[in-house]
């Protein structure tokens, strides 16, 4: 039996420069086995560091607000999340690429969703455009998992296209939506600060009644 390669951790970088400059030549050449220890902690450490870009933006006032304080805190939730979402969304995707005729692995699965988070670092920059960094995250996820699906899979392109594209649409959709209600909850409260007790309360009341309304369209 051949040895199995250990793995090499100071190819992370140049790795992540593969994904996000060469997306197709990267998973048409990625490797679909070698184990989940290699593609996991490239995944943890583009979170980390995607973390620290958002914990300096929010010191320079561009980042989501409390991100400084809770930055201890993310340092070691980050890599948590990380692992059981690499996981749990590798089997989602897993799920879809069998049904589209898929004949990988659920390991191979793993590694194309791990290595997509080489652009974590920069959708964590372009975030904080207002709702112009979310459709620039989700669009550029959605070209990740069509690369994926065509060069890893083998997966017809027309059949990748409808079933990523309407996916893309759906999630877009709804980050578009709670970025609203994000935005909206941080002006109505922000504001507060400068009102009367009542005001306050018609202000909150107010905001409530909209997302009532627009759970209900």
């Amino acid at each position: 039996m051949a040895e199995q390669k250990s793995p090499d951790f100071s190819q992370i970088p140049n790795t992540a420069i593969k994904v996000i400059t060469n997306p197709v030549g990267f998973y048409r050449d990625m490797p679909k086995g070698g184990g989940f220890l290699e593609p996991l902690v490239f995944a943890v450490a583009m979170a980390l560091v995607a973390a620290l870009i958002g914990i300096v933006l929010s010191v320079v006032g561009l980042g989501a607000t409390g991100m400084m304080a809770a930055g201890v805190l993310m340092i070691i939730m980050v890599p948590i999340g990380v692992v059981v979402g690499s996981f749990i969304g590798a089997g989602i995707l897993y799920l879809i690429w069998i049904v589209m005729g898929s004949k990988e692995s659920y390991e191979t699965a793993f590694r194309c969703i791990a290595y997509m988070t080489a652009i974590s670092p920069i959708t964590a920059l372009v975030g904080v455009m207002p709702y112009l960094g979310t459709i620039i995250s989700v669009a550029w996820g959605t070209f990740l998992l069509v690369a994926a699906s065509t060069e890893v899979h083998k997966i017809k392109a027309n059949t990748v296209y409808i079933v990523f594209g309407i996916l893309g649409l759906l999630v877009l959709s709804y980050q578009l939506k709670a970025e609203y209600t994000i935005r909206t909850m941080q002006t109505t409260f922000g504001n507060m600060s400068n009102m009367t007790p009542e005001e306050a309360g018609e202000a909150a009341a107010d905001f409530m009644r909209g997302i009532q309304q627009g759970q209900q369209r």
